[in-house]
Protein backbone atom coordinates (compact mmCIF):
# COMPACT_ATOMS: atom_id res chain seq x y z
CA UNK A 1 0.00 0.00 0.00
CA UNK A 2 1.09 3.13 -0.78
CA UNK A 3 -0.69 6.68 0.87
CA UNK A 4 -3.17 8.17 -1.39
CA UNK A 5 -4.31 11.38 -0.13
CA UNK A 6 -8.24 11.66 0.16
CA UNK A 7 -10.70 13.16 -2.05
CA UNK A 8 -12.48 14.27 0.91
CA UNK A 9 -11.08 15.35 4.05
CA UNK A 10 -12.99 14.88 7.53
CA UNK A 11 -11.99 17.86 9.50
CA UNK A 12 -11.06 17.07 13.45
CA UNK A 13 -12.76 18.72 15.90
CA UNK A 14 -12.46 23.16 16.47
CA UNK A 15 -14.01 25.60 18.45
CA UNK A 16 -16.77 27.41 16.69
CA UNK A 17 -17.04 24.81 13.23
CA UNK A 18 -19.33 22.13 12.93
CA UNK A 19 -18.93 18.97 11.24
CA UNK A 20 -15.32 20.35 9.21
CA UNK A 21 -14.46 19.06 6.24
CA UNK A 22 -12.52 19.35 3.39
CA UNK A 23 -13.04 18.81 -0.77
CA UNK A 24 -9.57 18.25 -2.42
CA UNK A 25 -8.39 17.93 -6.18
CA UNK A 26 -4.93 15.97 -6.95
CA UNK A 27 -2.41 18.93 -7.43
CA UNK A 28 1.15 19.43 -8.95
CA UNK A 29 3.91 19.09 -6.10
CA UNK A 30 7.10 21.03 -6.60
CA UNK A 31 8.85 17.59 -6.48
CA UNK A 32 8.60 14.65 -7.70
CA UNK A 33 9.04 12.37 -4.60
CA UNK A 34 5.32 14.20 -3.50
CA UNK A 35 1.66 13.59 -3.52
CA UNK A 36 -0.36 17.02 -3.05
CA UNK A 37 -3.88 17.90 -2.96
CA UNK A 38 -5.56 21.34 -3.01
CA UNK A 39 -8.48 22.12 -0.62
CA UNK A 40 -11.02 23.06 -3.50
CA UNK A 41 -14.22 23.16 -1.41
CA UNK A 42 -15.36 23.87 2.78
CA UNK A 43 -18.09 21.84 3.99
CA UNK A 44 -19.58 21.89 7.43
CA UNK A 45 -20.08 25.21 9.35
CA UNK A 46 -16.57 27.06 9.52
CA UNK A 47 -17.01 30.62 8.79
CA UNK A 48 -14.86 32.85 7.37
CA UNK A 49 -12.71 29.80 5.99
CA UNK A 50 -11.55 29.47 2.02
CA UNK A 51 -10.72 27.04 0.02
CA UNK A 52 -7.42 27.16 -2.15
CA UNK A 53 -6.42 29.67 -4.48
CA UNK A 54 -3.27 31.59 -5.32
CA UNK A 55 -3.71 34.47 -3.28
CA UNK A 56 -4.30 32.18 0.07
CA UNK A 57 -2.95 28.38 -0.96
CA UNK A 58 -4.38 25.88 1.03
CA UNK A 59 -2.82 22.37 0.24
CA UNK A 60 -1.72 19.30 2.25
CA UNK A 61 1.26 17.35 0.40
CA UNK A 62 3.39 13.67 1.30
CA UNK A 63 6.83 13.41 0.53
CA UNK A 64 9.34 10.50 0.65
CA UNK A 65 12.94 10.83 0.73
CA UNK A 66 14.83 11.48 -2.53
CA UNK A 67 16.98 8.16 -2.06
CA UNK A 68 16.42 5.72 0.99
CA UNK A 69 19.01 4.99 3.04
CA UNK A 70 20.55 1.65 3.45
CA UNK A 71 21.78 0.00 7.01
CA UNK A 72 25.42 -0.28 7.06
CA UNK A 73 27.55 -3.15 8.14
CA UNK A 74 28.42 -3.40 11.87
CA UNK A 75 31.98 -3.14 13.35
CA UNK A 76 33.64 -6.84 13.08
CA UNK A 77 35.11 -5.63 16.21
CA UNK A 78 31.75 -4.13 18.26
CA UNK A 79 29.44 -5.77 16.40
CA UNK A 80 27.39 -2.11 16.54
CA UNK A 81 26.87 -0.10 13.37
CA UNK A 82 28.36 3.73 14.28
CA UNK A 83 26.26 5.53 12.12
CA UNK A 84 22.54 4.71 11.55
CA UNK A 85 21.19 6.70 8.60
CA UNK A 86 17.60 7.77 8.57
CA UNK A 87 15.00 7.75 6.08
CA UNK A 88 12.92 11.18 6.61
CA UNK A 89 8.51 11.56 4.81
CA UNK A 90 7.25 14.80 5.09
CA UNK A 91 3.68 16.12 5.81
CA UNK A 92 3.29 19.73 4.80
CA UNK A 93 -0.15 21.64 5.11
CA UNK A 94 -0.06 25.43 4.03
CA UNK A 95 -2.83 27.69 4.32
CA UNK A 96 -3.04 31.60 3.50
CA UNK A 97 -4.18 33.22 6.42
CA UNK A 98 -4.22 37.07 6.55
CA UNK A 99 -2.02 39.03 10.23
CA UNK A 100 -4.20 41.93 10.24
CA UNK A 101 -7.09 43.25 8.12
CA UNK A 102 -6.42 45.17 4.73
CA UNK A 103 -3.02 43.33 4.61
CA UNK A 104 -2.41 40.73 1.87
CA UNK A 105 -2.57 36.74 3.07
CA UNK A 106 0.55 35.42 4.16
CA UNK A 107 0.83 31.56 4.18
CA UNK A 108 0.40 29.39 7.60
CA UNK A 109 3.03 26.28 7.55
CA UNK A 110 2.45 23.07 9.69
CA UNK A 111 5.08 20.53 9.21
CA UNK A 112 5.47 16.94 10.33
CA UNK A 113 8.43 15.00 9.87
CA UNK A 114 9.64 11.24 10.30
CA UNK A 115 12.99 10.23 10.81
CA UNK A 116 12.90 6.27 10.30
CA UNK A 117 16.27 4.71 11.38
CA UNK A 118 17.37 2.62 8.44
CA UNK A 119 16.88 -1.04 8.93
CA UNK A 120 13.69 -0.44 11.14
CA UNK A 121 11.33 -0.91 8.82
CA UNK A 122 12.71 -4.60 8.68
CA UNK A 123 13.55 -5.12 12.09
CA UNK A 124 10.65 -3.63 14.22
CA UNK A 125 7.79 -2.54 11.44
CA UNK A 126 5.48 -3.09 14.89
CA UNK A 127 7.27 -0.53 16.63
CA UNK A 128 6.96 2.21 13.40
CA UNK A 129 3.73 1.86 13.31
CA UNK A 130 2.91 2.11 16.62
CA UNK A 131 4.80 5.68 16.87
CA UNK A 132 2.77 6.70 13.55
CA UNK A 133 -0.33 5.31 15.41
CA UNK A 134 0.44 7.06 18.91
CA UNK A 135 1.32 10.46 17.00
CA UNK A 136 -1.75 10.94 14.81
CA UNK A 137 -3.62 9.78 17.79
CA UNK A 138 -2.73 12.74 19.63
CA UNK A 139 -2.59 15.14 17.14
CA UNK A 140 -6.43 14.02 16.60
CA UNK A 141 -7.10 13.92 20.45
CA UNK A 142 -5.69 17.65 20.82
CA UNK A 143 -6.79 18.68 17.71
CA UNK A 144 -9.57 21.79 19.35
CA UNK A 145 -7.56 22.54 22.18
CA UNK A 146 -4.29 23.43 19.79
CA UNK A 147 -6.60 25.31 17.58
CA UNK A 148 -7.45 27.29 21.19
CA UNK A 149 -3.63 27.25 21.83
CA UNK A 150 -2.69 28.97 19.07
CA UNK A 151 -5.41 31.29 19.44
CA UNK A 152 -5.36 32.04 22.53
CA UNK A 153 -1.63 31.46 23.69
CA UNK A 154 -2.55 29.46 26.48
CA UNK A 155 -0.97 25.83 26.53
Amino acid sequence: MSITLPASITGAAQTGFTTPGYTTAVDTPADVNSKQVAVVAITGTQPGVDAHSVARPFTVSVSRPKSFQVLGKPNPTTGLIGQVPRNTYKFLTRKGVTPLAGQPPQVGLIRTELEIPAGADVADPANIRAMISAHIGTLQAIAAGMGDTLINGVL
